[in-house]
């Protein structure tokens, strides 16, 4: 027993220690980011609190780490130029929906992406120039869908 105690322990202890190493040794962040700046936008007829991730390293970390999202809030990934974009949920345990924006302000598509999923790549359905995450199911809750407008996107980021 007291050599299970013991092997049941050191992994215990051992395991969130290598995962720490590993994610320090690929660069990748360990913790959620501070709340970022906020926007007001409108989606639909709905007003939604967004934060601005807009460099690369805040795109990168976006909400990675974070269990919940208050009630219509969310985050504005904003890129410099249209592309196609994809995003994974690496890291990120509240699950959440993703809409693909256009240069205009228009929902491309929108994807529903479970917690945690390294696996699965979320891609809009063409040039995308933003998205934004919500709380899983939000979208639907609020009858929006791919061509809603979305108003008071920020500019794109500068190169």
């Amino acid at each position: 027993m007291r050599s299970f105690i013991v092997a049941f322990t050191s992994t215990f202890f051992l395991a969130p220690m290598l995962l720490f190493s590993a994610a320090q040794a690929q660069n990748l962040p360990t913790t959620a980011q501070p709340p970022l700046p906020t926007i007001e936008l409108t989606v639909g007829a709905k007003t939604v609190t967004a934060e601005v991730a807009q460099t690369p390293e805040q795109r990168e970390r976006g909400l990675m780490y974070r269990f919940t999202l208050p009630s219509d809030h969310g985050m504005i990934f904003v890129f410099d130029h249209p592309q196609p974009l994809s995003f994974w949920m690496k890291n990120t345990p509240a699950p959440l929906s993703i809409a693909f924006i256009d240069e205009h302000g228009a929902i491309l598509n929108i994807r529903e992406m479970a917690p945690n999923d390294e696996t699965t790549l979320h891609t809009s359905k063409g040039n995308a120039l933003y998205a934004l995450e919500m709380r899983k199911g939000w979208f639907a809750e609020h009858g929006i869908n791919a061509g809603a407008t979305i108003r008071g996107l920020p500019p794109p980021t500068k190169r």
